[in-house]
């Protein structure tokens, strides 16, 4: 407290400064209009910038619940779109009358681990058993196929991703409606392979390449990317079309798991079938 007091009384002069310039400007700007209105400006734009940087901080915190909110919110829509519904005539002779039941229900998830620099490559899913997860159901997100769930625990779910030697698609032209085999070669993380389509049908760089719909896994149309070229061996009867994926895998955050109520029991009638 001592040296406190010398302290002030050394620099008295200056303190006194201080005080009489602080008076002496708050005289003027009470008395004067203008300043008065410079100060008000001044005060509030400095205030103004400092509740918006506050408020893009608090933004930023919040990010997570948004993209979660969204996330939840684009699973319904998904849902609730038309092509989520079965159609299944409601009279036998009358065909054109038919009763759209659901048929896929989405699930929003966040991805917490995964890989795109392997030949065998896998995702990691924030949604388990519990939230009604089960083995084989399809994964998707926003722009396009993302991969197949391989195990289930209670609160997580591995997912083999389109990028693994052993994922193998049914895929078709949008045009035509003719069909393939999508396949990864294991190059490049952005392109697959469109094989088994025939050496009469016509390609055109660009067209779209969607899934069928055969399997219990995805609906049919989901996008899993674009012709980028297209190619026939000699003596082959059948095309290799590279496709360039609509899906980076490499930054994506949250998918939507894809479930076919109808799978089991699809499954179990075709498992009685016999091929040669």
């Amino acid at each position: 407290m001592r040296n406190l007091w010398f302290f002030i009384v050394k620099y008295y002069a200056f303190f006194l400064f201080l005080f009489l310039e602080s008076i002496s400007f708050s005289l003027i700007v009470k008395n004067n209009s203008y300043q008065n209105a410079s100060v008000l400006n001044s005060a509030n734009n400095v205030s103004g910038q400092m509740f918006l940087m506050v408020s893009n901080f608090k933004e930023y915190l919040s990010l997570k619940g948004t993209n979660d909110s969204l996330a939840t919110e684009n699973a319904k829509l998904l849902s609730d779109q038309q092509k989520s519904n079965l159609k299944t005539p409601s009279d036998s002779i009358s065909y054109n009358d038919t009763t759209l039941k659901k048929q896929y229900i989405y699930y929003p998830a966040r991805v917490i681990n995964n890989s795109t620099n392997r030949r065998n490559n896998y995702l990691t899913l924030n949604r388990g058993s519990k939230h009604g997860v089960r083995k084989n159901m399809g994964v998707i997100c926003g722009s396009g196929v993302v991969g197949i769930v391989n195990n289930v625990s209670e609160n997580f779910c591995t997912v083999i991703s389109i990028l693994h030697k052993q994922t193998r698609l049914s895929g078709q032209l949008d045009s035509t409606k003719d069909i393939g085999s999508i396949v990864w070669d294991g190059i490049s993380p952005q392109e697959l392979t469109l094989l088994d389509v025939p050496s009469h049908i016509l390609i055109k760089k660009g067209e779209k390449i969607t899934t069928t719909g055969f399997s219990s896994i995805f609906p049919e149309g989901i996008l899993i990317g674009v012709v980028r070229d297209f190619e026939m061996k000699e003596g082959d009867n059948f095309y290799s079309i590279r496709v360039r994926m609509t899906s980076r895998l490499q930054n994506i955050q949250y998918v939507y798991i894809v479930k076919n109520i109808y799978a089991e029991e699809q499954d179990n009638l075709e498992s009685t079938l016999k091929y040669d």
